[in-house]
């Protein structure tokens, strides 16, 4: 056997040895399968052969057990020895005696190596992959930090520190993440999936459940279990609301997650890519919960619809831009975190109220869809549309020109008429 070859054996070994994540018992157990599966390809059996793995020394032992038979009773060489081979290794060997003898693995030959090379390269592969799959598992929901590999157009692939590869896709990123190769990047496991054996685990930023471990990290309150976060909602790298509740009565759940001057927060918003966080007191009273979820808006009154989970919030004119908020983004948020439907009505006195028209009211003139629309920027008047300019109002609604003159011209006659 060459020299180059008896390197790359003790090399294949010195390989397996150094596995991270495989332990002790499993690497043996794995290293002697391997050596007893070459073997039975060679003789047809494995049964009278001894193989230790001594891992610590980085080598390995095969002893073969055979019986002695008398020189001409010689059948099968590899489970029976001739007595004058026996004498050769000690005198006192007698037939029907069991001889144990230590062989030389190269003696095999260089097809042997190559196919236990193999063997345990497709064992290790398939034991990592198990280990891959369950480690992570396991840590579903949970946070992990990894570095940035490569970036292509569809997602990112990070590598841990154990060197498995983890995968950020764009969807499961904030809009506004910007990363280089090489950058360490946080996010929950999201998922694991396991196609033909082959673990794939995705990460994500945009989990409300991100959000969630980000707190229990910066709140020792949440961690400890004294302040519970009951609901999230989120709209990654703008805005989100949490609700919280404390199992302390001495404790301030919202002043807890917010800390002083924002300290405990502040870390939360850099790491979210500076997304705003309302942090609001939970409550299971569901009026009071939707009239704290629209804040900063002060709420006048609700009428609630328990059956179809919808409410009307009716508000003073003054406070139904900030319900709404930009875009329509507080009352989306509000609605997610309360679980309700929920439409905003601007609240008015009696003198206005008689000199005033609510929209709905113009449903046989105008479709329920332009209705709706310039409801979700606080809208629901007649008058509340007029007060607004014609460029204001296309902006905001994002309506055609010529829809929003038609609503003009409409809302413009029916006071034109009054007149």
């Amino acid at each position: 056997m060459s020299k180059k070859e008896t390197i790359s054996l003790i090399d294949t070994f010195s390989e397996f040895k150094e596995l991270k994540n495989i332990d002790r018992s499993t690497l043996i157990s794995v290293m002697e399968e391997s050596f007893r599966n070459v073997i039975s390809k060679m003789f047809g059996t494995d049964e009278n052969y001894d193989v230790i793995i001594n891992p610590d020394k980085g080598d390995f032992e095969i002893y073969r057990n055979r019986v002695v038979v008398g020189d001409d009773e010689l059948v099968d060489p590899n489970l029976q020895i001739t007595l004058t081979d026996a004498k050769k290794i000690d005198e006192d060997y007698e037939i029907d005696e069991d001889v144990t003898e230590l062989v030389n693995f190269l003696d095999f030959g260089r097809r042997a190596i190559l196919t236990l090379r193999q063997t345990l390269s497709s064992k290790i592969l398939e034991l990592q992959k198990d280990n891959v799959f369950s480690k992570y598992s396991e840590r579903v929901g949970q946070i992990v930090s990894a570095e940035l590999y490569q970036i292509w157009k569809k997602e990112m692939l990070l590598i841990d520190e154990d060197g498995n590869e983890l995968y950020l896709p764009k969807t499961e990123q904030i809009p506004t993440d910007f990363y280089r190769k090489g950058d360490t990047i946080r996010a929950v496991v999201a998922m694991v999936e396991n196609k033909n054996n082959n673990p794939k685990i995705i990460l994500s930023r945009i989990s409300p459940v991100f959000l969630e471990r980000l707190f229990e990290l910066e709140v020792p309150e949440i961690h400890e279990g004294l302040i519970l976060i009951k609901k999230i909602a989120r709209m990654p790298g703008e805005r989100a609301k949490v609700a919280v509740e404390s199992y302390d009565e001495r404790i301030d759940p919202v002043g807890a997650c917010v800390g002083v001057k924002g300290s405990r927060i502040h870390g939360i918003v850099r790491e979210l890519r500076n997304e705003n966080i309302d942090v609001i007191n939970y409550t299971s009273n569901t009026s009071l919960f939707i009239s704290r979820a629209l804040s900063p808006a002060k709420i006048s009154s609700i009428r609630l619809n328990e059956v179809e989970k919808k409410a009307e919030v009716y508000l003073k004119p003054e406070e139904v831009s900030q319900a709404i908020g930009k875009n329509g983004m507080n009352i989306k948020l509000a609605g997610m975190l309360t679980g309700y439907t929920l439409d905003v009505f601007r609240e008015l006195d009696e003198e206005n109220e008689s000199e005033d028209i609510y929209l709905d009211e113009f449903s046989d003139e105008i479709d329920q869809w332009i209705i709706d629309a310039l409801k979700t920027i606080g809208c629901d008047t007649a008058k509340s549309v007029l007060a607004i300019s014609r460029q204001d109002l296309i902006r905001r609604t994002d309506l055609e020109e010529e829809t929003i003159d038609d609503v003009l011209a409409i809302l413009t006659a029916e006071f034109a008429d009054e007149e």
